[in-house]
């Protein structure tokens, strides 16, 4: 493992020995990714690179464009997505991938709740990434849903992963409850572009085993 910072990120790289293995960036908002990384390696997954990012400044860096506090005594989002995004395109990408035994075969992103909704904002920005993962993403987001029937990506991205608890949808909160009907919507939507799409239901809430559900993601993407 090698680990470095920027711009107050910490970034830690889980290198495959493989010299053309793909690379999949995975934003998480505690220190997760050696423990993702682990628990891929032990189902015996294809080979891959991890690049971890963590202490990010998770209701800014993760967050679209501004929106008030989804839950009562919440912080709100104050969108930074644009300026992190930015930072790890021209900065920690090329940093990370200096370190690699060769070029990647393919660049994936990956993340769970709120970063699960920033994978999939990057690919309207930027076509770095050609596939995604978003595990139990956040895409409640208030216009999330509209900005992506309205828009296009990038580039067309060769495979986009999601899944979601089949009780996250289960709350009283008004904005979180529509977060099943969207993900379902928006799943359907890519499909019927023609673009390589699943949508996974895992028993439970959102705060029940993010890694493995991460993880499963994360295989997903590299079986394609």
């Amino acid at each position: 493992m090698h680990t470095f910072m920027e711009n107050r990120k910490t970034v830690k790289i889980f290198s495959s020995i493989a010299t053309d293995a793909p690379i999949i960036y995975l934003n998480t908002n505690t220190d997760k990714g050696q423990q993702v990384y682990e628990a891929a390696q032990a189902t015996g997954c294809l080979p891959f690179t991890l690049v971890a990012i963590s202490d990010l400044d998770w209701n800014h860096d993760m967050a679209s464009w501004d929106s008030p506090a989804a839950f009562k005594n919440g912080e709100p989002f104050t969108g930074g997505a644009d300026d992190y995004l930015r930072l790890l395109v021209e900065e920690i990408i090329p940093r990370a991938e200096k370190e690699l035994p060769g070029p990647p075969a393919w660049r994936g992103i990956a993340g769970y709740s709120l970063a699960g909704l920033f994978a999939l904002y990057t690919i309207y920005q930027t076509d770095v990434f050609s596939r995604v993962g978003c595990m139990s993403g956040s895409l409640w987001f208030p216009g999330f849903k509209e900005y992506i029937f309205s828009h296009e990506p990038k580039s067309r991205p060769d495979c986009i992963y999601f899944s979601l608890g089949d009780k996250e949808a289960k709350t009283r909160n008004p904005v979180l409850k529509t977060v099943q009907e969207n993900t379902e919507e928006i799943q359907t939507f890519y499909q019927n572009k023609g673009i390589d799409t699943v949508l996974q239901l895992n028993p439970g809430n959102h705060f029940v085993r993010g890694i493995e559900r991460t993880v499963v993601g994360i295989q997903w993407l590299l079986s394609r």
